[in-house]
This record gives structure tokens, C-alpha cells and sequence, in this order.
């Protein structure tokens, strides 16, 4: 698997979902498994039992992909103060048609949640961003269309405020 970025606290956060995932969510599957084992005889008619094997095996791949990607990740600070848009950094855009603006921060590839305000830079909007500064505009290929934003403020991440 190649190299992956991810900030300080992307890194966290997959950390302790791992944790969480290996303590709390083995434990509950195991414990459905026990209850539908002893709930039918024949295990193979068994729904219950089917149903909480598969939720045991989508556990354990997602475990492995946690691990993997924690394996290969390489943590990122921010350079802060140079004026350009870097990963873990906060950026202010606004939408040059509409006038929308937006407060995003630009994360690792494994970390964006646009409901949070995270967004990859492996994003289209993510690339069109990096290395820019105040002023300077992005424009940004989706499948609705070419849009341009314009970077009104680069600051330093929420946590580091």
C-alpha cells in the first residue's frame, strides 16, 4: 500500500476507532454469536447466527484496513505561518459565482467528512487548494460543472488555535 498523509489528529481518530472496534464491537458481535448459537440447533438455518458471522467478518476486514492504513500513514504538521494553504490548515473560500462561503480544513486522504468541514487534499477541491494564498483563486472540475473559489484567509487549525 503506498504512503498515506494523515494529521496528528486524523491519526488519532483512526486509532481509536480501531481500539473501539477491537474492544466494544468484537465483544458485542461475540456476544450475538453466543446468543444465536445457543437459540437453534441447526446453525446453518439459523439467520441470527448468519447474520452476526457477517457482521463478524465486515468487523475484521475493517480492523485490517484500520491497520493497514495506520500502518502506512505518515503524519503531516501543518507549516504554519508561510501564508499557503497546507495540509491541517484552515482555509476561508468563497464561491466566486454564487458568493458562498466556506470554512474548511484540509486533511489527509483517509480524514475528509464534508459534513465535519474537512476535505481531502486528494479531493478535486483539496488539490485545487493546496499551495494557494489569500487572494488567489482555485478552480475546481465536478460533475456539475468548473467552479472557482477564491482563498480569503488561511489559519491555523481549531485545535492549534
Amino acid at each position: 500500500m503506498h504512503e498515506l498523509l494523515i494529521t496528528t489528529e486524523g491519526f488519532e481518530r483512526l486509532g481509536q476507532e480501531l481500539e473501539r472496534l477491537k474492544s466494544e464491537e468484537r465483544r458485542r458481535i461475540a456476544d450475538r454469536l453466543r446468543q444465536a448459537m445457543t437459540s437453534e440447533a441447526n446453525l446453518a438455518q439459523n439467520m441470527e447466527y448468519s447474520d452476526a458471522r457477517d457482521q463478524k467478518l465486515q468487523l475484521e476486514r475493517r480492523i485490517g484496513l484500520l491497520r493497514e492504513r495506520l500502518r502506512s500513514a505518515r503524519i503531516v504538521a501543518p507549516c504554519l505561518g508561510n501564508g499557503r494553504v497546507d495540509l491541517g490548515e484552515r482555509v476561508r473560500v468563497r464561491e466566486v459565482v454564487s458568493g458562498h462561503s466556506l470554512e474548511l480544513e484540509l486533511v489527509g486522504q483517509l480524514e475528509g467528512d464534508l459534513a465535519a468541514g474537512r476535505v481531502s487534499v486528494a479531493s478535486p477541491l483539496g488539490q485545487a487548494l493546496v499551495g494557494l494564498r489569500q487572494g488567489e483563486i482555485a478552480k475546481v472540475d465536478a460533475p456539475r460543472g468548473r467552479f472557482a473559489f477564491e482563498v480569503l484567509a488561511v489559519e491555523l487549525p481549531a485545535h492549534a488555535a
